[in-house]
Order: structure tokens, then C-alpha cells, then sequence
């Protein structure tokens, strides 16, 4: 594991050298960072990861987005997310992976009520629609993997929150 410095991104270009494979799964709130603080992380320190891991050789990345993910959107968290969708495609990589999950379920160490309230209820959901609103961490994880390991064809490959339920279980 290396600990990087994001404002100095550029520094450590020798920790991007020499992988096949590139995930990245950062992002904030923009509760936590303020609204220029979340473009600076969704959208800056991932756009510029994706560039020094195809200059050190990455050929796969894969990104986890959002669902409704859209550069146009009126809405900041939805925009943010399509800007570096679209950055990190025009990245050049052999291939590229975006994940778009709904709401994820996790326990987080830190208090976020209403999230907790929201997940709450799509658990529940999730009885009824399984692959609707809601997906966990660790199936989103392991539809990750799984997609470096049985790559799609072509450049570009989305994958909206019900073919991520399904390759994060098969």
C-alpha cells in the first residue's frame, strides 16, 4: 500500500508504473468537502490518476461511477460523475470499465443518518427488487474483479446496477 499526497499528485508517478490493471473507487460528499472540494476529488484527483497510470503502462481501468451518471445534468453529483467518465475514457486506455451503481449498502464508520435511513429502507427493497435501487459494496467489488478477468469487448464497457449485481454474483 502506498499513501499518496492528492495535491501532489504529479509526484508520485512511479507508484502508476508497472500495473496492467487500474481501480479507482474515490470520491467524497460534497457534505465533507464543500462543493469544490467534491469536483477536486470526483472529478481532478481521478481524471489525473487515469492519466498517470495509462502513462505508466495501465491498459484496463476500471471506474466506479454512478448511476444517472451525466455530464449535462443540472445536478453537481450526477455531472461530476459523467466530466470524468468522460476524461478517463479520453484517456486512451485498451480498455475501459465504468461502474454505475445505484444507492450502495455498506456500514460506515462515520454518522450519516439520513443515509442510514435510506438504507434502511432499500434494504428492505431489495426483497422485492433485487437489483433496482440498491447494491453492496462487496458485490460491487467483486463484479469489479470480475470484469478485469472476463474483459468485454471493444474500448468501453458500462455496466448500469443490474449487470453489476449479476457479474458481482456469478
Amino acid at each position: 500500500q502506498v499513501v499518496l499526497d492528492f495535491e501532489r499528485l504529479g509526484e508520485h508517478a512511479a507508484a502508476f508504473q508497472g500495473h496492467d490493471v487500474g481501480f479507482c473507487c474515490l470520491g467524497t460528499t460534497r457534505a465533507k468537502a464543500g462543493a469544490d472540494g467534491f469536483v477536486r476529488v470526483d472529478r481532478d484527483y481521478v481524471a489525473q490518476a487515469a492519466e498517470l497510470a495509462r502513462a505508466g503502462g495501465c491498459k484496463h481501468f476500471v471506474l466506479q461511477s454512478s448511476r444517472g451518471a451525466n455530464a449535462q445534468s443540472r445536478f453537481l453529483y450526477l455531472r461530476v460523475k459523467g466530466e470524468v467518465e468522460n476524461l478517463v475514457q479520453a484517456v486512451g486506455f485498451d480498455h475501459c470499465t465504468i461502474l454505475r451503481p445505484a444507492v450502495l449498502l455498506c456500514k460506515r464508520q462515520e454518522s450519516r443518518p439520513m443515509e442510514w435511513v435510506a438504507q434502511q429502507f432499500l434494504g428492505a427493497m431489495s426483497w422485492l427488487f433485487p437489483t433496482a435501487y440498491s447494491v453492496p459494496v462487496e458485490t460491487v467489488a467483486r463484479a469489479m474483479v470480475a470484469c478485469v478477468l472476463q474483459p468485454g469487448q471493444g474500448k468501453l464497457t458500462v455496466l448500469e446496477n443490474r449487470a453489476i449485481h449479476e457479474l458481482g454474483k456469478a
